[in-house]
């Protein structure tokens, strides 16, 4: 049997998964899995939490802190989003087998939680109808950041490759 402080941790935990975007519309029960499943890591500020390019198994939950987010640009690196909590940082590394597609570091201390790619696919695979919830916010994604290259570009319709 658990005890108060364990409880009161895996509640927490759960709370906070509840706040994540990517993963806020998976029912409760399933987010208990990935509470349950899912540890803590704590880093100081300028540390690196991943480095564009290596191959990723975990994604990070922001608990608390904020992380900036950095791309390799043709004239040097590239600082595209700043993030905090209940943010998720890494997840593409626990969707599909691509290198990171960008460099994270804490710009404060920084507390996640992680939810590593076994946990994340034995959930899915116990449960689908958590894929295709992942699918549809993914697809929204997608959605926006369209809109926003479209946005840089001046309205135009990027050409298409033959």
């Amino acid at each position: 049997m658990a005890s108060t402080n364990e409880q009161s941790y895996l509640e927490k935990r759960f709370e906070l998964l509840k706040q994540v975007p990517l993963i806020s519309g998976i029912d409760s029960s399933k987010l208990e899995i990935l509470a349950f499943t899912s540890e803590t890591r704590t880093f100081e500020s300028g540390c690196v939490v991943f480095k564009q390019g290596e191959l990723g198994n975990e994604a990070h939950v922001i608990v608390s802190g904020e992380v900036e987010v950095i791309t390799e640009g043709l004239e040097g690196d590239i600082a595209i989003a700043t993030l905090g909590p209940n943010q998720i940082i890494g997840e593409i590394a626990i969707l599909v087998d691509v290198p990171r597609t960008a460099t994270v570091v804490a710009m404060t201390e920084l507390t996640t939680l992680v939810i590593t790619k076994d946990a994340f696919y034995r959930m899915v695979s116990a449960y689908p109808t958590v894929a295709v919830q992942i699918m549809r916010e993914l697809a929204t994604r997608i959605a926006l950041t369209t809109g926003q290259v479209r946005e840089v570009q001046g309205g135009a319709t990027p050409a298409r490759p033959s």
